[in-house]
């Protein structure tokens, strides 16, 4: 497996959060939300850096001008497949947290 790639303004990011948080200060709202989309963005720039370094491994077998029709449709199935795998994931990973949250919340009555 790939480590993640980090970024320098990424590396800020989390600097500045986790300096936040030491110092358990309450932050500017407005600062913790530009925190929090700055941290989306660059979690998607890392989906799209890892979706385009499989399917590049997976698809491109010589590299050249122009795309061939299969290493065309072999790069949108890679990706079309990439996108319904982290949905998948995203979706299951939601239905463990609702359920844990009801498991939790029926033990404590």
């Amino acid at each position: 497996m790939r480590k993640p790639i980090h970024t320098r303004e990424g590396q800020e990011l989390h600097d500045l959060r986790m300096n936040m948080e030491n110092q358990g200060a309450t932050a500017d709202p407005q600062l913790q939300q530009f925190i929090e989309i700055e941290s989306q963005k660059q979690r998607f720039q890392q989906l799209v850096h890892q979706m385009t370094e499989v399917c590049w491994e997976k698809c491109m077998d010589k590299p050249g001008p122009k795309l061939d029709s299969r290493t065309e449709i072999c790069f949108v199935n890679c990706v079309e497949r990439f996108i319904d795998t982290s949905q998948f994931i995203l979706n299951r990973l939601e239905q463990t947290q609702r359920s844990k949250g009801s498991f939790s919340e029926s033990m404590s009555e």
